[in-house]
């Protein structure tokens, strides 16, 4: 029953995640995830922290074989599951120590902080912090980022589980004292935006956000680029129209999406003049998403500076392209799983800079699809002058799966991680423009042709959140290490103390 009881909360968790965004079950799914591993040995603990990984992940990740098949969303989720085979054992063990909850806690955030970074620069999808658009704890990211999220989602669980545990021994006063603690870790989110409010420090600029809108859903959008192209070429001579005729104020600057010229305009004349043709005819910057030829079998995902009269200008290339998706490692092995890997017939060369482009009179803090998910590379952004975050993304390879959404969320938690506006920007929606709150203000629906129009503030001022950087991770994850090895060796010299009082409990 415990076996199946694991499986069924990591199926539960996927509840607090888009498209149901009940956010409050992530916290009781961790509460549950202590309850099953308490007392149990680390082995048993491992195998209940795989059932119930693999019980989230399994479904959550279900967009990722929609059109490639289910081996590489199986694999992709099971790879998934196996970090939370080490939180099941540490949970087992460390829940053996005095003040557990918070060990709990942040063993979650080394788990996630392991997950993001290995292998291959990690994968960020299903962190409890990504979880809470909508929650009360979404006001911590400002003052410690995602880790800080994840980490009072999971201590709330965690303290629901003390709670529980207290009352059955007949211990109220102790169960009203871990559930009031719980509800405090929900709410200490609200009172970060009243300490620390969000910035509005600078001028505003009208923005352009161009949906052109793809032929088909799929793996195959791709093959028809002109068309792809000259659908954000038409919706740019459109909007340059509707100014023309007063029907809406003009822009200080467009963003296209990734993906927007799949034709590279550096070798191919006739791209390149249609892109010209939209931008002298707007009249101001636009941010183009291309592709950007790097050698015969290989290729930048890049995100360019087209000023009128000019042309192109800076450019930023994306610095985490994805495995197995935009580049195959191991390719002859990776064939073997699957025919699918030869879709990708050249492989994506990461950047090495920062995404600081000036456009127009914004300095945008550019990052390209899933690398909203990654805390550094939105960081750096910022820190390095970002005045607003712009996402630039094609979700057209996921059809109307959640992935979008799931998507979108992580760009509302990083708005207000670092109290900027957030535009989401993609081929074939969900366009959006998130306010430094985490607030959607506007979209454009999957599958349309739209542009929307904003008029955002910028701001030069760092969060508390941006200015700590990863340190909060570092510090919450060496806190779980710690307790880890406290309840594993509590007999270690430079912990007396403690193996003073295991002794006293023991007799």
């Amino acid at each position: 029953m415990r076996l199946l009881a694991a499986a069924g909360t990591g199926a539960a968790l996927t509840l607090a995640f888009p498209p149901y965004d009940l956010w409050w079950v992530a916290s009781l799914c961790v509460a549950a995830l202590a309850l099953l591993t308490r007392g149990a040995t680390p082995r048993r603990g491992a195998l209940l922290g795989l059932l119930a990984g693999l019980g989230f992940f399994v479904p959550l990740l279900h967009w990722s074989g929609v059109y490639v098949g289910p081996v590489p969303w199986l694999v992709l989720a099971a790879v998934q599951a196996l970090y939370l085979v080490p939180l099941g054992a540490a949970s087992a063990l460390v829940q053996r120590l005095p003040a557990w909850p918070l060990w709990v806690a942040a063993l979650w955030v080394g788990q996630e902080a392991l997950r993001t970074r290995w292998p291959y620069g990690g994968f960020p999808w299903g962190r409890l912090a990504f979880s809470q658009a909508d929650a009360p704890t979404l006001g911590l990211a400002a003052a410690g980022g995602a880790p800080l999220v994840t980490a009072a989602v999971a201590l709330a669980g965690a303290l629901l589980a003390a709670a529980v545990l207290a009352l059955r021994g007949a211990r109220p006063a102790r169960g009203a004292a871990a559930g009031a603690g719980a509800l405090a870790a929900v709410l200490a989110g609200l009172a970060v935006p009243v300490l620390q409010p969000a910035p509005a420090d600078g001028p505003t600029v009208r923005v352009a956000l161009v949906q052109g809108g793809v032929p088909r859903l799929g793996l195959d959008f791709n093959a028809q680029r002109q068309a792809v192209l000259r659908n954000h070429v038409d919706a740019t001579r459109r909007l340059a129209a509707d100014v023309r005729a007063g029907r809406v104020p003009a822009p200080d600057l467009v963003v296209w999406p990734e993906n927007a010229s799949d034709v590279d305009p550096f070798r191919d004349p006739s791209a390149a003049a249609l892109i010209s043709g939209a931008v002298d005819d707007v009249g101001v910057p636009v941010l183009v998403g291309t592709l950007v030829g790097a050698g015969p079998d290989h290729v930048e995902n890049t995100g360019v500076v087209w000023t009128p009269g000019e042309g192109p200008g800076e450019r930023y290339v994306k610095q985490h392209p994805v495995p197995f998706a935009e580049y195959i490692p191991l390719r002859e092995v990776a064939r073997v799983f699957s025919d699918d890997v030869d879709r990708v017939g050249r492989d994506m060369v990461a950047g090495d800079r920062t995404g600081v482009l000036q456009v127009g009179p914004a300095t945008v803090a550019d990052v390209i699809c899933f690398e909203t998910g990654y805390d550094g590379l939105v960081r750096d952004a910022v820190a390095g002058g970002g005045q607003v975050v712009v996402v630039q993304t094609n979700n057209a390879t996921f059809g109307r799966t959640p992935q979008t959404e799931q998507q979108l969320v992580m760009t509302r938690l990083r708005a207000v991680e670092h109290a900027r506006t957030g535009l989401v920007v993609a081929t074939s929606g969900v366009s959006a423009v998130i306010a430094p709150d985490g607030a959607v203000l506007d979209r454009a629906e999957v599958f349309t042709a739209e542009t929307l129009h904003a008029e955002v503030p910028l701001s030069s001022t760092l969060t508390l959140a941006t200015r700590a950087g990863a340190w909060p991770e570092l510090a919450l994850t060496l806190a779980g290490l710690a307790a880890l090895a406290a309840a594993a060796a509590p007999a270690l010299p430079v912990l007396p103390a403690l193996a003073a009082r295991r002794a006293r409990g023991r007799r």
